[in-house]
């Protein structure tokens, strides 16, 4: 184990397990918004910012996130929150960048390029962070 697998403290058994389990429903709606995006007719990006799995994703974390402070589960609510809301930044900023080359075309490819390589991050970024979870480990505090 590295530095950043280190436990804090530890809460009830019960206690642990439901957090656990919001954790994992997070991950799993967070999922279902990026494979929406996948196969439906929205980008990846799309559905993982605007679609409800996520936004009901993101309102349960930070329901549950007070519970899970102090404890190993606090590092995943807040990288599936950070993943969220890095995800809308970036997404904005590829808009306002490529919205303006669009006036010389080359702003549709910045665009979709900008979009496949986002939607990518999201997908690493929840399927990292459920790996982890169902090792039983932390995810790194930075």
């Amino acid at each position: 184990m590295n530095g950043s697998d280190t436990l804090i403290t530890t809460v009830d058994p019960q206690g642990e397990r439901t957090l656990l389990r919001v954790a994992h429903i997070v991950y799993g709606l967070h999922a279902l918004g990026l494979a929406i995006g996948a196969f439906g007719a929205a980008t990846v990006v799309g559905a993982f910012l605007f679609g409800w799995p996520s936004i009901v994703a993101v309102i349960v974390n930070y329901v549950y996130r007070g519970q899970a402070r102090g404890t190993w589960l606090e590092s995943h609510f807040r990288w599936q929150i950070r993943t969220f809301w890095y995800a809308l930044l970036w997404a904005i900023i590829v808009g306002v960048v490529s919205l303006p080359l669009t006036l010389v075309i080359i702003g549709f490819g910045t665009w979709v390029l900008g979009l496949l390589v986002l939607g990518a991050w999201a997908i690493y970024r929840i399927g990292r962070g459920w790996i982890r979870l169902n090792d039983h480990r932390p995810m790194p505090m930075a």
